[in-house]
């Protein structure tokens, strides 16, 4: 079984700054200590608590994870700020995020052999956009000189399966011949470094994959044939953002920090680890596919204890490393990119035959699985 499709080129661009645990702990247990400070008279009549420090052992026990690429250095350990510090853009300008998009597009584009005047359909897509209109993926479209259709896409950290299903479909109906989909992922944008339980989670990145038809493909690179794509959704508010254009219509909440990320982790593990084992495992049953029968699984990188539990109650067993390669140590969670980035550096060692699952899952709840075989 084949759609006739492949993933003929990925491409990963990570900013140069890296942020260490240590790094980031400092910062944010010096902001603690002035807040506590600040708030000394408070805390001692027990009106207000006081805030814990947190530590690298802690975050890497929690997360996995030991550094992360961010866009701004300097502007997420100051105390003063605790963001990254990212200047406007005229609009005649590159934005940003399609800046980000086209590099990784490049590098996809490359390993295909194709450039962008073969491409008639982008899809932008991510956890979060820098505006609503004009489509970022209408920049990336015209910065690549691209034809046909390019729009945006919000589906959380699945934001790899659900445009890649969306391109799949579309070639087949004969609606576009070469579909491009970018991932810029700028987490530090809405990560709430003051948070402690979320402030080490996320990295910025940037990924990028070419689908086209498997037969007419032009690359010297490794052609991987979508044998399948499922998704769902299952509406959850465990992990959210508030953040958004009415924000501004109500003044005295405008600055709160649920317009940042914020989760409910429990409730999010409990949930996410029997959802995402039983979706793959009913897709790879309806192709007669056994689960340990797949040679490697790609997943969304959110956290390595949440997908060592999720291939254990997949396999019956813990998952290898080689089974199912995490990425987090050196990219934290990079939202939809993290599942292509851990695709692109750890499928060179498969041979042909080899087949694959790249699962991303996240907010909404939304879940994506699209099980692949090298050709």
């Amino acid at each position: 079984m084949s759609f006739g499709l492949a993933i003929t080129g990925t491409g990963v661009w990570t900013p140069p700054d890296v942020v260490t645990n240590a790094e980031l702990c400092a910062a944010f247990n010096a902001w603690v200590g002035r807040e506590n400070e600040r708030n000394a008279e408070a805390i001692a009549a027990g009106t207000a608590e006081e805030l814990p420090e947190s530590s690298p052992e802690f975050v890497l026990k929690a997360s996995g994870i030991k550094q992360r690429h961010v866009t701004d250095k300097q502007g997420v350990l100051d105390i003063d700020l605790m963001r990254p510090r990212i200047p406007e853009r005229a609009d005649d300008q590159l934005s940003i995020q399609a800046e980000w998009a086209v590099k990784a597009a490049r590098m996809a584009l490359e390993q295909a052999g194709r450039d962008g005047s073969d491409v008639d359909m982008v899809i932008l897509a991510c956890a979060n956009i820098q505006r609503p209109y004009p489509a970022v993926a209408a920049e990336v479209q015209k910065e690549l000189g691209a034809s046909g259709f390019a729009f945006d896409m919000l589906a959380g950290c699945a934001s790899t399966s659900f445009p890649l299903q969306l391109c799949c479909d579309t070639i087949r109906a004969g609606h576009a011949k070469c579909a491009l989909v970018v991932n810029p992922e700028l987490m530090s944008g809405h990560a709430n470094f003051k948070d402690r339980d979320s402030h080490f989670i996320f990295g910025d990145a940037a990924t990028a994959m070419v689908i086209e038809s498997a037969d007419h493909a032009a690359g010297k690179g490794d052609i991987w044939e979508i044998l399948d794509s499922m998704l769902v959704t299952s509406y959850s508010p465990n992990i959210r953002n508030n953040g958004g254009y009415l924000n501004r219509c109500d003044p005295e909440h405008a600055s709160d920090p649920d317009k940042l990320f914020y989760q409910h982790g429990r409730r999010v593990f409990k949930d996410v680890v029997p959802m995402a084992a039983e979706f793959m495992a009913k897709q790879l049953a309806e192709l007669g596919i056994k689960p340990e029968e797949i040679d490697r699984y790609w997943l969304h990188q959110a956290n390595t204890n949440l997908n060592r539990v999720i291939m254990s109650r997949l396999l019956g067993r813990e998952a290898t490393e080689t089974e199912a390669p995490q990425i987090l140590e050196t990219y934290g969670n990079t939202a939809a990119a993290g599942s292509i980035i851990a695709f692109h550096d750890r499928r060179a060692d498969l041979d042909s035959g080899a087949r694959g699952v790249i699962c991303s899952f996240g907010a909404g709840y939304s879940i994506g699985s699209i099980v692949l075989r090298k050709r």
